[in-house]
C-alpha cells in the first residue's frame, strides 16, 4: 500500500483523493476548509483541517515518508508556490503541484516541483488526439517528444511477424505489448516471431514524429 496527501480539496484536488483511495492507497486529504473536509471523509484514509501554509504545522503530518503529496490550491498561485517551497524543505521526495500557466510552473519547478500538473492542457491534448486521430485508442505524452500509443495495426502489419516488420529499424519505434482480443491475452514484450492479427491491439512507444508516420500507414 502507497501513502499520499492531497493539498487544496478543489474539484481537482477531491477527485485525485478519491481515485487514489479508491485504487487501495493510503491517502491524507488537507484543506482549511471544514465543508471541503467533511465532503472528502468518507472517500480517504484521514481528512485534517489545516492551513497549509503554517510551515510548522505541516511538519507534524510525516509527509517526508509519503510516496507523494499533490497540491491543488486553485487560482491561488502564492500559495502553492508557498506550501511546495515547505514540502522540499521538510524533505518531501515527490511533489506534485497543479499550475495555472507555464511561467506558474516554471516557478514552481524552482522552488521544488518533481512534477507539474497542467489539467485543462493534458485532458484538452487527449480529447483532440481520440477525436483527430480515430485509430488510437489511448495517448499517453511521456516527454514533449516521446508517446506512448495504442493503435490497431496499419493493413501492411497484419500476418507478418515483428521481425519481419523490423519497426525499430524502419521507424524507429518499439512495440513494447500486445493485447490480443481472440483469445483475450495480453502480451508484453511480444517475441520477434509474434504474428500481428487484425484483432490486436498494439502498444508503441517512440518519438512523436516516427509514430505519426505509423498511424499514417492505415488510410
Amino acid at each position: 500500500m502507497k501513502k499520499f496527501a492531497v493539498i487544496g480539496l478543489g474539484n481537482f484536488g477531491f477527485f485525485a483523493v478519491k481515485a487514489l483511495y479508491e485504487d487501495g492507497n493510503e491517502v491524507i486529504a488537507i484543506d482549511f476548509d471544514k465543508g471541503r473536509i467533511q465532503a472528502i471523509d468518507p472517500y480517504c484514509s484521514e481528512a485534517i483541517v489545516l492551513e497549509a501554509t503554517d510551515k510548522e504545522k505541516l511538519k507534524v503530518l510525516g509527509l517526508e515518508a509519503m510516496d507523494g503529496v499533490i497540491v491543488s490550491t486553485g487560482t491561488k498561485i502564492a500559495t502553492s508556490i508557498l506550501i511546495c517551497y515547505y514540502l522540499q524543505e521538510i524533505g518531501v521526495k515527490k511533489i506534485l503541484v497543479k499550475a495555472q500557466d507555464e511561467d506558474h510552473g516554471k516557478i514552481l519547478k524552482k522552488v521544488g516541483a518533481t512534477e507539474i500538473i497542467y489539467p485543462e492542457r493534458d485532458m484538452a491534448v487527449r480529447i483532440s488526439r481520440s477525436l483527430s486521430q480515430p485509430n488510437v485508442m489511448d495517448f499517453i505524452p511521456l516527454t514533449d517528444d516521446y508517446d506512448l500509443v495504442q493503435v490497431d495495426p496499419p493493413r501492411e502489419f497484419i500476418g507478418k511477424s515483428l521481425k519481419a516488420l523490423n519497426l525499430r529499424a524502419l521507424y524507429n519505434v518499439h512495440i513494447i505489448a500486445i493485447k490480443e482480443l481472440v483469445p483475450e491475452n495480453f502480451i508484453l514484450v511480444p517475441h520477434a516471431d509474434f504474428v500481428i492479427k487484425d484483432s490486436d491491439i498494439l502498444m508503441i512507444l517512440g518519438k512523436s514524429e516516427d509514430i505519426r508516420k505509423i498511424k499514417a500507414l492505415k488510410a
